[in-house]
């Protein structure tokens, strides 16, 4: 099964950005005027590619072989047993060997992290008399969301499947190429970062509109 982990407000902005600068161009190129217009175009495209690579282009995505981690401008791919710690402080840290990546998102403000473990103090303590009784899935959902912020809960699937992964070659099922069980160099068994092509055509035509705004003012 995939999961996507990403902040949805900076979803959300992203796309209300989109949609206002599309209109935006639209607008330029109806009411063209120059320079002065192709400067509008310049600083309205370089605000774009940063706002995709900051807020639509980030994502922690797991899928049935690997982990891979979409930062602003890297992606970073891990074999499942290549996983070896997993920590949350404001961001999930990922380690594998030697390597080591903070993901960019999902991210914990410290407010998120105080509203949860008031939450999960809530919930230990028990109800008020005069509260409706929770349903037995109410309560199930209460007590797993208990103190743990949405970061939280992406660190605990990522947990779980690199441990199922590490079970599964234990107990001689098939491995991912370079496990890090056996003897797998760190190259072929690890970490692999790479650039986001993605990201870096949207950053390359954005400096492309201001070259161009630059050469005919």
């Amino acid at each position: 099964m995939r999961q996507v982990f990403r902040s949805k407000t900076a979803l959300v902005l992203g796309w209300v950005w989109m949609a206002f600068a599309a209109l935006n161009a639209v607008d330029l190129a109806v009411r063209y005027s120059g320079p002065p217009s192709m400067a509008a175009a310049a600083v309205l495209g370089v605000l774009t590619a940063l706002v995709f690579v900051t807020c639509l282009r980030p994502a922690v995505v797991l899928d049935a072989e690997r982990l891979l981690v979409r930062n602003p401008l890297r992606n970073v791919s891990v074999p499942w047993e290549a996983v070896d710690d997993v920590a949350v402080s404001h961001a999930i840290t990922i380690t594998s060997g030697g390597d080591r990546v903070r993901c960019w998102t999902p991210q914990t403000t410290a407010r998120e992290r105080a509203v949860a473990l008031r939450r999960g103090s809530s919930s230990a303590g028990g109800r008020l008399a005069t509260a409706p009784a929770r349903s037995r899935g109410e309560q199930a959902a209460a007590e797993a969301l208990a103190g743990r912020t949405h970061a939280d809960w992406a660190a605990e699937q990522i947990r779980e499947r690199a441990g199922a992964a590490r079970r599964k070659s234990a107990d001689g099922g098939p491995a991912a190429p370079g496990g890090t069980g056996g003897s797998g160099s760190p190259e072929a068994a690890g970490m692999r970062t790479t650039w986001a092509p993605s990201a870096l055509a949207a950053l390359g035509a954005a400096l492309a509109l201001v070259a161009v705004a630059f050469l005919i003012s």
